[in-house]
Protein backbone atom coordinates (compact mmCIF):
# COMPACT_ATOMS: atom_id res chain seq x y z
CA UNK A 1 0.00 0.00 0.00
CA UNK A 2 0.92 3.50 -1.09
CA UNK A 3 -0.27 6.29 1.12
CA UNK A 4 0.54 10.34 0.44
CA UNK A 5 0.99 12.89 2.90
CA UNK A 6 0.51 16.96 1.55
CA UNK A 7 3.45 17.40 3.34
CA UNK A 8 6.10 20.93 4.82
CA UNK A 9 8.87 20.68 6.98
CA UNK A 10 8.21 17.07 8.00
CA UNK A 11 4.48 18.39 8.63
CA UNK A 12 1.05 17.69 7.21
CA UNK A 13 0.73 20.61 4.78
CA UNK A 14 -2.76 22.35 6.88
CA UNK A 15 -3.59 22.90 3.07
CA UNK A 16 -3.62 20.44 0.38
CA UNK A 17 -4.01 22.95 -2.29
CA UNK A 18 -0.87 24.88 -1.28
CA UNK A 19 1.23 21.95 -1.17
CA UNK A 20 4.12 21.70 -2.83
CA UNK A 21 5.58 18.45 -1.84
CA UNK A 22 3.84 15.11 -1.29
CA UNK A 23 5.24 12.34 0.99
CA UNK A 24 4.70 9.27 0.02
CA UNK A 25 4.55 5.83 2.52
CA UNK A 26 4.99 2.50 1.30
CA UNK A 27 3.36 0.21 3.57
CA UNK A 28 3.77 -3.56 3.68
CA UNK A 29 1.45 -6.45 4.52
CA UNK A 30 2.14 -6.14 8.27
CA UNK A 31 1.50 -2.47 8.36
CA UNK A 32 5.10 -1.47 8.79
CA UNK A 33 6.41 1.64 6.64
CA UNK A 34 8.72 0.32 4.39
CA UNK A 35 10.10 3.42 2.29
CA UNK A 36 9.24 7.45 1.90
CA UNK A 37 9.96 9.29 -1.24
CA UNK A 38 8.90 12.81 -1.76
CA UNK A 39 6.80 13.96 -5.15
CA UNK A 40 6.97 17.68 -6.02
CA UNK A 41 4.03 18.93 -7.44
CA UNK A 42 3.67 21.66 -10.46
CA UNK A 43 2.23 24.70 -9.92
CA UNK A 44 -1.20 25.65 -9.17
CA UNK A 45 -3.80 24.80 -6.82
CA UNK A 46 -4.08 21.23 -5.83
CA UNK A 47 -7.12 20.66 -7.30
CA UNK A 48 -5.99 21.38 -10.67
CA UNK A 49 -1.97 20.53 -10.27
CA UNK A 50 -3.23 17.26 -11.54
CA UNK A 51 -1.23 15.56 -8.62
CA UNK A 52 -4.08 13.27 -8.21
CA UNK A 53 -2.62 11.51 -11.45
CA UNK A 54 1.03 11.92 -10.57
CA UNK A 55 0.35 9.91 -7.33
CA UNK A 56 -2.22 7.12 -8.55
CA UNK A 57 0.71 6.49 -11.44
CA UNK A 58 3.01 5.88 -7.92
CA UNK A 59 0.75 3.48 -7.10
CA UNK A 60 -0.95 5.84 -4.45
CA UNK A 61 -4.16 4.92 -3.02
CA UNK A 62 -4.54 7.01 0.08
CA UNK A 63 -4.32 10.27 0.37
CA UNK A 64 -4.01 11.48 4.47
CA UNK A 65 -5.19 14.99 4.28
CA UNK A 66 -5.80 18.14 6.48
CA UNK A 67 -7.68 20.64 4.70
CA UNK A 68 -8.82 19.98 1.11
CA UNK A 69 -11.14 20.99 -1.23
CA UNK A 70 -13.85 19.00 -2.57
CA UNK A 71 -12.53 19.87 -6.18
CA UNK A 72 -9.32 18.31 -4.89
CA UNK A 73 -11.04 14.65 -3.66
CA UNK A 74 -13.11 14.65 -6.57
CA UNK A 75 -9.62 14.75 -8.45
CA UNK A 76 -8.53 12.09 -5.92
CA UNK A 77 -11.50 9.96 -6.20
CA UNK A 78 -11.25 10.09 -9.70
CA UNK A 79 -7.72 9.04 -9.53
CA UNK A 80 -8.87 5.91 -7.48
CA UNK A 81 -7.19 7.41 -3.86
CA UNK A 82 -9.24 7.39 -1.37
CA UNK A 83 -8.98 10.73 0.71
CA UNK A 84 -9.12 11.11 5.28
CA UNK A 85 -9.16 14.54 6.01
CA UNK A 86 -8.93 16.57 9.45
CA UNK A 87 -5.14 15.48 9.84
CA UNK A 88 -2.31 17.22 11.22
CA UNK A 89 0.80 16.42 12.62
CA UNK A 90 4.30 15.10 11.82
CA UNK A 91 3.77 13.16 8.65
CA UNK A 92 5.20 9.51 9.89
CA UNK A 93 3.17 10.23 13.09
CA UNK A 94 -0.17 10.27 11.02
CA UNK A 95 0.47 7.42 8.49
CA UNK A 96 1.41 4.89 12.17
CA UNK A 97 -1.86 6.57 13.70
CA UNK A 98 -3.80 5.58 10.77
CA UNK A 99 -2.40 2.37 10.45
CA UNK A 100 -2.86 1.61 14.25
CA UNK A 101 -6.72 2.68 13.62
CA UNK A 102 -6.56 5.57 15.32
CA UNK A 103 -7.29 8.35 12.42
CA UNK A 104 -10.94 8.34 10.99
CA UNK A 105 -12.23 10.87 8.53
CA UNK A 106 -13.00 14.58 9.56
CA UNK A 107 -15.38 14.84 7.47
CA UNK A 108 -15.37 18.41 7.14
CA UNK A 109 -14.34 20.04 3.46
CA UNK A 110 -12.53 23.09 2.98
CA UNK A 111 -14.48 25.67 1.06
CA UNK A 112 -12.12 28.81 0.75
CA UNK A 113 -10.33 28.75 -2.48
CA UNK A 114 -9.93 32.05 -3.31
CA UNK A 115 -6.06 31.53 -3.91
CA UNK A 116 -7.21 29.10 -6.53
CA UNK A 117 -9.70 31.65 -8.53
CA UNK A 118 -12.77 29.18 -7.17
CA UNK A 119 -15.94 30.68 -5.72
CA UNK A 120 -16.33 30.00 -2.15
CA UNK A 121 -19.05 27.69 -1.34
Amino acid sequence: MKIAIPFHNGFVNEHFGHSENFAVFTVNPDNQIVDRTVIKADEGCGCKSGIGAVLASEGVTLMLAGNIGGGAIHHLYTEGIEVIRGCSGPAEEVVINYLNGEINDGGQTCNHHEACGEPQH
